[in-house]
This record gives structure tokens, C-alpha cells and sequence, in this order.
């Protein structure tokens, strides 16, 4: 019952308490020792692409070989201390490693913004969880990129640390996001990271494939629970699911769209240069400041079906 009770106590953590702000977050420590090894592979590999390649290898290796050891040797340690000291420590590391609360009070920030008809506030607000440039975008495009990143996040923030904490514990979900850390920091194909951030940008993706199409049919399942349209979402996710550069961020965008009856995704900026990206569900409306919540009782509501589902397997396995 192990790794039920401490998946369940963390999910009711984050959902009551959120990320504390000003509490130490383990993603810092592993965007510390991404950013120090970066320092030294780069500058050995010299700007030879094919040594760019090998050393952002290495980097991967090293991230997430160190991530998940310092994990389970440190369990191992507080419990050589005592039982309960290690059930607790994995309890707070599970829930820190959770983002569904953390994700929905920064999209809800967008959302009181657009309230407050403060263009302006709402383009700095949606700056902070997405990557494309926002300082231009329209009252469509800010709504447009908080829904797509609730959605894409919906996976990568929640169910994917979810699934793998209910395989492994902590451990396991400190490799998948240090594996996640490293793709948002250098998995990008600009002109550093293009050769040097490959091994971080394909290893996500295979980490992610299982989970984002849990995710998708979870969420799929929730627009019939929530009352949005759950046979549009299953129609939009089967024709736009790889309506993407990656092979899973449509996946769960997809079903968001189709649920909410709206058209997502599209050309986008990036680091000042235009990126031209397809379209993501149909305009039967237009976007709206209410699609926002709607999003996020979308996640809640699919992170609650995966811990239902993950709980229900491993009792009928036996697998506790």
C-alpha cells in the first residue's frame, strides 16, 4: 500500500496547498546541475556538431543518472533513520513534483488579468508559462497560449509525474522530470541548442509518448464528466493528434480543443523568429477568457481519473 498511500497523500497536498512560495523546489537543484554541466560539455565539444551531439549525450546521462541516485540514496538514508521519515520525505518530494494547482493559479493569473481588461498584465502574465514571445499578442493569442500550455501541461506537469510515481515513487518521477527539465531548458533548435539539446529534446518525447496518450484519453473521459463535449474532443484528438513538431504536445492540445469547441495552436513567435505551426481544432467559436478555468477543470478532472486508474491497477494486480 506503499506507494498508493504516498501517491494519494501528495496528490491532496497539491491540491490544498499548492507550491509554497519561497519553499526550496527540487527542479531548482536540477536546473543548477543542468546549467553547471552545460557549462563544461559546450565548451569541450568546441562547436563541432557531432561533438555537440555526443556532449549533450553525456549531459543527459549524467542529469539523470545523478537526479534519480541523489533520490533513492537519500530515502534509503532517512530510512536507515527511521521508516516514517523516509514515507514522509517521499510524501513531500511526490507533491512537489506535482504542478496541477501550481499550474492552474498561474493561468488563473492570465485569466484575472484579462478581467481586469489589463492587455498588458495579461501578455507578462502568460510570459511566465509559456516559451513564444508574447509582447505582440492579441487578447486571442494570450487566451489561445494559457489553454494550449494548461492543456500540454496537463500531461507533462501532472499525469506523466503521476504515472511514474505510481510505478517507482520518487525516484522514478525524479528521472522523468529531470528528463523533463532538461527538454524545457535545452531542447530547443536555435542556433545553441539545435545539435547540443537533441538527446534532451528525443528523450523526452520517448518518456512522454505513454503518458500524453494516457493523458489524451483521460481527458477525453473528463469532457464527458465536466459536461464539455466529449464526442468532439474524441473526433478533434483522432484527426489533429500530430498536428505538432512533437510527436505528444498535440495529443492532449487535441482533445482541450475539440472539448471546448475552439481552434488552438498556429503560427507562433519563438526567440523573435516566426515558427509556422498547424492549427489544432475547429473555430466553431471564438476563444474566450472562460476557456482558461475550463482548461483547468479539464486537468483536474483527467489527474483524478489517473490516480482513480493507477490506484485500481495495482490493487487488481496486486501490484501494491
Amino acid at each position: 500500500m506503499r506507494i498508493i498511500v504516498i501517491c494519494i497523500l501528495a496528490c491532496l497536498a497539491d491540491l490544498l496547498l499548492g507550491d509554497p512560495a519561497g519553499l526550496y523546489h527540487p527542479v531548482r537543484g536540477i536546473g543548477f546541475l543542468i546549467t553547471e554541466l552545460e557549462k563544461l560539455l559546450y565548451k569541450a565539444a568546441g562547436g563541432n556538431p557531432r561533438l555537440l551531439v555526443t556532449a549533450g549525450g553525456v549531459l543527459w546521462i549524467l542529469v539523470c543518472g545523478i537526479t534519480t541516485a541523489a533520490a533513492a540514496g537519500l530515502l534509503i538514508l532517512a530510512g536507515k533513520i527511521h521508516p516514517y521519515l523516509a514515507f514522509a520525505l517521499e510524501v513531500f518530494w511526490c507533491y512537489q513534483l506535482l504542478a496541477a494547482t501550481s499550474l492552474r493559479k498561474e493561468s488563473m493569473k492570465v485569466y484575472e488579468k484579462l478581467r481586469e481588461e489589463s492587455l498588458p498584465g495579461a501578455r507578462q502574465a502568460v510570459s511566465m508559462i509559456v516559451g513564444r514571445d508574447t509582447k505582440a499578442l492579441t487578447e486571442e493569442g494570450v487566451i489561445k497560449a494559457a489553454v494550449e500550455t494548461v492543456a500540454e501541461n496537463t500531461s507533462d506537469g501532472v499525469i506523466a509525474p503521476l504515472f511514474y510515481m505510481l510505478i517507482g515513487g520518487a525516484p522514478l518521477a525524479f528521472l522523468y522530470k529531470a528528463v523533463n527539465t532538461m527538454d524545457s531548458m535545452i531542447g530547443y533548435k536555435n542556433d545553441r541548442y539545435l545539435y547540443f539539446g537533441r538527446a534532451a529534446a528525443k528523450m523526452d518525447d520517448v518518456f512522454n509518448f505513454i503518458p500524453a496518450r494516457i493523458s489524451a484519453v483521460l481527458m477525453i473521459a473528463a469532457a464527458f464528466l465536466c459536461g464539455f463535449d466529449g464526442k468532439n474532443a474524441w473526433k478533434i484528438y483522432r484527426r489533429d493528434r500530430r498536428n505538432h513538431a512533437s510527436p505528444n504536445a498535440a495529443q492532449t492540445e487535441a482533445v482541450c480543443a475539440g472539448a471546448l469547441g475552439v481552434q488552438l495552436a498556429g503560427n507562433a513567435f519563438y526567440f523573435g523568429k516566426l515558427y509556422e505551426k498547424p492549427t489544432i481544432g475547429d473555430p466553431l467559436r471564438p476563444v474566450c477568457r472562460e476557456d482558461i478555468p475550463a482548461a483547468c477543470r479539464l486537468m483536474y478532472a483527467a489527474a483524478g481519473l489517473m490516480l482513480a486508474a493507477g490506484i485500481g491497477i495495482r490493487w487488481m494486480t496486486g501490484w501494491l
